[in-house]
């Protein structure tokens, strides 16, 4: 898919370096067709690092996409430079009386905090709110997928005595649901938290269905039956080493970690990680994007309701 970004985006240069297909602002200025309207609410501390990851997810289907990242206007982190923030992000209050095909609400490093503890929550509530008008589909990944679990149907988490970390097994669910077509019965994704959302929860909402799961890491898929909420409860979109980074990272701090499970070659951490979730990742994005995106929304964006 040629994505459309600004011009001298950082992540840009590192994904055509990647041979991924990214087209021009300018030139896509000139081409006769309606793009996607993608919105990016991205809530990771490393905002360059989640920018790379997604625009790689979404770049594999014929599809021209317009992205918006949108960040918090409540919370400033401090992680990212302020002149990033300002060159190529948004915040809700410069888009709430636009409309979007698409939104992607990230995950964040707040998961042991209650929900309402989170110092940019009503800001959040805010913006799911506004995506039942204002969107046709929105996909919300790790803590976001469980934010907008307790936001849309009151399904709350709870903290595990230890922490999910590694790439897991999945099974497939429902496989004849658009979303994971073309998915292997059984297939791996990676998943980085410390609290999980309990299957029998999302079995008493009528309106859920559970498309992928696995018996460590439980729930990673779950979806409202019109689509138009997606909840990936892990992180398809992470590259080869983020896992290493984050596990080195608690290390140097002294903190309690384990080796990420069935990542490294045999458990020895420094090896090279192997990438065995890319594949389903890049068909989950897709899928999303072509059956719960573009075949679903209409052509005038003013006609989202």
């Amino acid at each position: 898919m040629p994505i459309k970004v600004q011009s001298n985006l950082p992540a840009k240069k590192i994904l055509e370096d990647e041979n991924i297909f990214m087209i021009d602002e300018h030139v896509a200025a000139i081409q006769d067709i309606r793009p996607l309207e993608i919105a990016i609410l991205n809530l990771m501390p490393l905002k360059e690092d989640t920018e790379v990851q997604l625009l790689r997810s979404l770049s594999n289907t014929p599809l021209q996409v317009n992205v918006t990242f949108l960040t918090t206007g409540s919370y400033v982190g401090k992680n990212t430079p302020s002149s990033h923030l300002d060159k190529f992000y948004l915040t809700f209050e410069e888009i709430q009386d636009q409309k979007f095909d698409g939104l992607i609400i990230t995950g964040a490093p707040v998961e042991q905090m209650e929900f309402e503890e989170v110092a940019y929550w009503p800001e959040l509530v805010k913006i799911m709110a506004w995506s039942r008008t204002h969107v046709t589909s929105t996909f919300h990944i790790c803590w976001g997928a469980q934010a907008g679990l307790y936001y849309h149907y009151g399904i709350k988490k709870h903290v595990l005595a230890g922490k999910i970390f590694g790439v897991y097994k999945h099974t497939v669910h429902n496989r004849r649901t658009p979303l994971v077509r073309g998915f292997d019965d059984v297939f791996f994704a990676p998943h980085s938290r410390h609290t999980a959302i309990y299957r029998q929860d999302i079995e008493q909402i009528e309106d859920l269905m559970i498309l992928a799961d696995s018996e460590e890491a439980g729930v990673f898929i779950c979806m409202s039956r019109d689509g138009r909420q997606i909840f990936v409860l892990g992180h398809p979109e992470y590259d080869r080493v983020t896992l290493d980074r984050e596990y080195h990272r608690d290390l140097e701090k002294g903190l309690e970690i384990s080796v990420p499970k069935n990542y490294y070659p045999n458990d020895e951490d420094e090896k090279r990680p192997l990438l065995r979730w890319r594949a389903h990742a890049n068909t989950l994005y897709t899928n999303w994007l072509n059956y719960y995106v573009y075949q679903a929304t209409p052509y005038r964006l003013d006609e989202i309701c």
